[in-house]
């Protein structure tokens, strides 16, 4: 039974990259630029995060106040780009 299931999948995969590669290239270009967004948010909260560990300057295991602000502020950050790109995304998929 798994035998004959094989080329069945392997059919459906086949299809499923077939359709992938029928992108224009304006939802290429708008993908691209969500995907420029939400690294650009990434590297944004990276170096908030680096600069809120640096803020802590004892191994106590107790995170300042400062830090605590910092990293929430970092998270925003990155939450916000992923939202902006995914809303891009979602209008290239439109683009079809």
């Amino acid at each position: 039974m798994k035998r004959n299931l094989l080329p069945l999948m392997l059919m459906a995969a086949a299809g499923s990259m077939t359709l992938a590669a029928c992108d224009s290239a304006a939802e290429n270009n708008a993908e691209d630029q969500a995907d420029a967004v939400r690294d650009s948010a990434d590297a944004t909260a990276d170096a908030m995060e680096n600069q809120a560990d640096a803020m802590d300057t004892r191994a106590d295991g107790v995170d300042t106040r400062a830090e605590n602000t910092t990293e929430a502020k970092a998270e925003a950050v990155r939450e916000s780009g992923e939202a902006k790109a995914d809303a891009m995304e979602d209008q290239a998929d439109k683009m079809r």
